[in-house]
């Protein structure tokens, strides 16, 4: 099987492309795996990647397609995959279809996340970070009392990523750029909504309920 999850900053796709990845038996690829990958192994385009990220500048699509051509061809996606964080974009998801197209093949399900922003602020700007083991809490979900780590001790503290303007402003992006992705693979046909509150198990089951009927 092969297909793309898409959600807001939030929704919990990291953790959901995981599991269903796993459920599936198919390799689940995100852009930031594929990134790291690169950058410590070396490879021309992670070096090609590192001097742009180096200079703080966002990687061209170019290369970051080129990254994804190169993981779609390796054995291990090669009877499925599940994307994670591309396409971003309209101009994206039509490269991914011409190149899925090349090698005779096309998308067989797009699994949106869906959850409003409200839910998504509470889950992001609930957060607090240990300033000594890094572990991260979260206000309402740890039912924390204090500003210390339960863990160590250490001093909780708010990152700039997870103040609610921070938050918002991410969500406006998400707006502008990766939710037109929706309408158009709606329009395509092949994308599924499901309902991304309530506990990680419940999501996932919710998940590969929607999945089934599309699975050969």
């Amino acid at each position: 099987m092969r297909l793309v999850l898409v959600g807001p900053p939030g929704a919990g796709k990291g953790t959901q492309a995981q599991f269903i990845a796993s459920n599936l038996s198919i390799p689940k690829i995100s852009t930031g795996d594929i990134f790291r990958a690169n950058v410590s192994g070396g490879t021309d385009l992670g070096k090609l990647a590192k001097t742009y990220m180096d200079r703080g500048d966002l990687v061209p699509d170019e290369v970051t397609i080129a990254m994804v051509r190169d993981r779609l061809s390796e054995d291990d996606a090669q009877d499925g995959f599940l994307l994670d964080g591309f396409p971003r974009n309209v101009a994206q998801a039509e490269i991914l279809r011409d190149m899925l197209k090349e090698w005779g093949l096309a998308l067989d399900l797009v699994l949106e996340l869906v959850v409003d922003d409200d839910e998504v602020v509470r889950r992001l700007a609930g957060r607090r970070t240990c300033s000594q083991c890094g572990r991260i809490w979260h206000v309402d979900f740890d039912d924390k009392k204090d500003d210390r780590c339960d863990a160590c001790g250490g001093a909780l503290f708010q990152r700039d990523d997870d103040k609610e303007e921070t938050v918002r402003h991410r969500l406006e992006v998400y707006q502008q750029q990766t939710a037109p992705l929706v309408s158009y693979y709606a329009d395509e046909d092949i994308l599924v909504g499901v309902d991304a509150t309530g506990p990680v198990e419940e999501v996932t089951r919710r998940a590969m309920e929607a999945i089934r009927p599309y699975m050969a």
